[in-house]
């Protein structure tokens, strides 16, 4: 996040000072929250395209373009019309991993049927350590929440000892996501140095969203990417933040409208999602 000073009155530090307190917020947190107001900017809020049942109903038509969602935020994952690979947003710049391997910088006429993003506004930030399985970075990642009950933003950077991606091949359309996922294209990288760009979704969520953990991976050379399975790291620096605005955009297009979706489709959500 950028670090901007500005030196301020006195009298105007007192008045910040004695709002934050009555307000159980910090300096920052209350001058983000005016700037924030005065450029109609949302901020701790997710939002999200579509929901993750629709693309195990196998609707993943393009529903938004890329342009559109960065009007949203700056950070965040997704995927292209089509179920064509994997979406990373990055500093306000949309990365497409294709199931060949290749990693490209997506036009802002892209299409998206399903992303989560935000403008990324960290208010935690520290180290984990000992990564040896995805596991394990549930387990490191979990000490930086408070609650269980709202959604947040993580961005983890550093070297990867090693780290296994995937990323799913256009499947024909309408066909189901569990199915598109048995066969996707899977990466090792090994001493690479890059991002996890996630999002924590509670259990309530499940139906709409990606219950737990959601990494997609980029490479600093913006090379190597994709949805996560595994990882190992010795050391890698977090920054989190907690989303307690939560905006949900449904599609209009016929292909949603009439599909079946109200069924229990959190199982085949993991599986998809976690590897076959």
């Amino acid at each position: 996040m950028a670090i901007k000073t500005v030196n301020i009155p006195r009298s105007l530090q007192k008045l910040l000072d004695e709002e934050a307190e009555r307000n159980n917020l910090s300096s920052d947190d209350l001058i983000l929250s005016i700037l924030a107001d005065h450029f109609d900017l949302n901020v701790h809020t997710v939002f999200q395209v579509s929901t993750s049942g629709a693309l195990v109903a196998g609707v993943y038509d393009k529903e938004v373009t890329v342009g559109t969602l960065l009007e949203h935020g700056d950070f965040g994952l997704g995927t292209f019309a089509g179920l064509d690979g994997e979406m990373v947003v990055l500093d306000g710049r949309v990365y497409q991993a294709h199931g060949s391997g290749k990693v490209t910088e997506a036009t802002s006429e892209a299409g998206a049927p399903f992303a989560v993003i935000t403008h990324f506004t960290p208010d935690r930030s520290g180290t984990i350590s000992d990564v040896g399985s995805f596991g394990d970075l549930e387990a490191r990642c979990d000490s930086f929440r408070d609650s269980d009950n709202i959604f947040y933003a993580l961005r983890l950077h550093g070297r990867f000892a090693h780290i296994k991606t995937r990323v799913v091949n256009p499947p024909a359309p309408g066909v189901a996501l569990t199915e598109a996922a048995k066969s996707q294209s899977e990466f090792e990288y090994d001493d690479v140095v890059g991002t996890l760009v996630g999002i924590w979704s509670p259990a309530f969520s499940s139906e709409f969203s990606v219950e737990g953990y959601h990494f997609h991976f980029i490479s600093d050379g913006k090379d190597q990417g994709g949805h996560v399975l595994d990882v190992r790291a010795t050391t890698l620096d977090v920054q989190i933040e907690a989303l307690t605005d939560y905006r949900l955009i449904l599609p209009e297009t016929e292909a949603y409208l009439k599909a079946n979706i109200g069924k229990d489709i959190a199982a085949e959500l993991n599986a998809a999602e976690r590897g076959h």
